[in-house]
């Protein structure tokens, strides 16, 4: 039953994930400006050097975290600007990094944590507004056959939205940014093995969210 749902992920998603690509880089324009600023000299010369740093970093990294960002927001815009104010943050506080792939690492979980931040945000509004205008979000049940053919976007970002904070963040990383088990786990601050478990675990209970509209949260 799972491989249909797996295929439903990536084929509905498939077109969004394209454009995500193609995003203003207002961080790297801003950085250009204060290059052009510096001055003549060995002043400029390191400032082209970590002007340089700071786009490659950025050209590397740049889709798979606004991937992250948006698949845990649901919002383009706030991705976007999630992912501008973590380059903005790396490059304010001139940060090195021993490679590119641990910038990458670095920038993944200051995103991660601000669009869970966003995410908890929007929720609480939408709570708050339910309770104001008495809201009814009761949805009716339906046979496991007919959900899966009624599968919407919407509907599966809501399910994984559901998700346990661990499992939901194993899983999207999984799926969307393009990471192997080993480079998740050294993004997440756990082993390879136990992202494993949590991918096994979150296709599991996305599995019966969107079979049975079991609430595993």
């Amino acid at each position: 039953m799972f491989q249909s749902i797996e295929d439903k992920l990536e084929d509905g998603h498939e077109k969004k994930d394209a454009s995500l690509e193609n995003k203003p880089k207002a961080p790297v324009q801003a950085a250009v400006g204060a290059a052009a600023n510096a001055g003549t000299g060995e002043a400029a010369a390191a400032n082209a050097a970590r002007l340089a740093e700071f786009r490659r970093i950025y050209e590397m990294a740049f889709p798979v975290i606004f991937k992250v960002a948006y698949r845990i927001a649901g919002s383009e815009e706030a991705a976007e600007d999630i992912c501008q104010e973590s380059f903005f943050c790396l490059y304010d506080k001139k940060m090195v990094f021993p490679s590119t792939e641990e910038a990458k690492y670095w920038l993944i979980r200051v995103v991660k944590n601000a669009a869970l931040n966003y995410a908890k945000r929007k929720e609480r509004e939408r709570k708050a507004y339910q309770r104001a205008f008495r809201e009814d979000t009761r949805k009716a049940e339906t046979g496991e056959g007919q959900l899966v053919k009624k599968e919407t976007i919407a509907e599966i970002q809501e399910a994984i939205n559901k998700l346990p904070e661990n499992l939901r963040m194993a899983l999207v990383l999984k799926e969307y940014s393009d990471m192997n088990y080993k480079e998740i786990g050294k993004a997440l601050g756990i082993s390879e093995g136990n992202v494993k478990v949590r991918v096994f675990r979150a296709r599991e209970r996305l599995a019966l969210l969107l079979g049975g509209g079991i609430d595993v949260s």
